[in-house]
């Protein structure tokens, strides 16, 4: 049986889930306000730059009385600073709140502990920790991006029964071969949406001219990314249209022209580099979608957080071989004939 904190924590992630895709850089974050067992007031963090999720759970609870009797649960630390609003923790002791439970503590070095020690400094009861590992596995996006100072970092894939991503180019260099069934492009469209970014190869633009977007799902899209190192490739790609925001890393140039940021990096380190600028940029994750050189230079210096591998149910026979991943997939989720792999790191 679920213990009373962690059934009302449970809530709250279950209201912070309604901002994915939509908060980043912020974290998702739910709130409610407990009264003798009921739930009087909740809210989450809608947008970035929206109101937090404390202060829209107190502004729905319909008698403000009963807030100094109540217990405030959230599942991240009450920010304490100014930002683009005001400080939760000086709004929860200005109510009189008198208890309050937090999942976890903020990594961010703005909050970072001072939150709650601005809650016990003003003498409100605060216990932390309650259901600590499920909360960082909701913000695991926001919380790499805290402690590692890098963007979240999901590898994707398509690869054939046999183990191959794409066809033989000497034989057939233009032709686009679509490995795993339509359904799974509505999967493939939907992360795009949740995720801040999306990276490709140049090989990738070349061949397969992607556009890059959420065409099959309602939601934004995510910021294209490639490393272009000599800037060679054509301005007609899709990579360069107008319906997405375009970074290209290179050796040559900073400069910028309507959407496309073009953005000179060191040739040592390239995607270290390439991962503290989007770092200082604010993005916070970013979907690696190939092709074989880029996924590869990920794996081998060991610069990823998940993967998520389609397998199809083709064979090739020949053709480029599919990255390889040594770890065994936490958990597989098949769709008609297709399969998804998916892998922690």
């Amino acid at each position: 049986m679920m213990l009373r904190d962690e059934y009302f924590m449970e809530r709250c992630f279950h209201l912070a889930k309604n901002g994915f895709g939509h908060v980043s850089p912020n974290p998702m974050v739910g709130c409610v306000l407990v009264y003798e067992d009921k739930i009087i007031g909740e809210g989450f963090h809608q947008m970035f730059g929206s109101p937090h999720a404390e202060p829209t759970a107190i502004a729905n609870v319909q008698d403000p009385t009963l807030l100094s009797k109540s217990t405030l649960y959230v599942n991240l630390e009450p920010c304490s600073h100014f930002g683009k609003t005001p400080p939760c923790a000086d709004l929860i002791i200005e109510k009189g709140i008198k208890n309050v439970v937090v999942c976890n503590l903020d990594p961010n070095p703005l909050v970072s502990g001072k939150g709650v020690r601005k809650l016990q400094e003003s003498g409100i009861n605060v216990r932390t920790g309650i259901s600590e590992a499920k909360g960082r596995d909701l913000n695991k996006r926001f919380f790499t991006f805290m402690t590692k100072k890098r963007p979240y970092i999901i590898l994707k894939w398509a690869q054939t029964l046999d183990g191959f991503m794409d066809i033989d180019r000497e034989e057939k260099p233009l032709e686009n071969y679509w490995i795993t069934n339509n359904r799974l492009k509505t999967f493939v469209h939907k992360w795009r949406a949740e995720e801040d970014a999306i990276m490709v190869g140049t090989n990738t633009i070349r061949n397969d001219n992607p556009l890059l977007t959420t065409r099959e799902w309602v939601g934004r899209n995510p910021i294209r990314i490639t490393i272009d190192k000599v800037l060679g490739l054509p301005k007609t790609s899709h990579f360069f249209n107008s319906e997405a925001k375009t970074f290209v890393y290179n050796f040559k140039q900073d400069k910028t022209t309507e959407n496309v940021s073009y953005i000179k990096v060191d040739s040592f380190n390239v995607l270290q580099g390439v991962l503290s600028d989007l770092y200082q940029r604010g993005v916070q994750s970013v979907i690696v979608e190939g092709g074989y050189v880029l996924l590869s230079s990920f794996i081998s210096l060991n610069l990823w957080d998940e993967a998520r591998v389609l397998v199809g149910n083709k064979v090739f026979m020949k053709g480029l071989n599919a990255p390889v991943l040594v770890s065994s997939p936490e958990s597989v989720f098949s769709v008609d004939e297709d399969d998804i792999l998916f892998y922690r790191n």
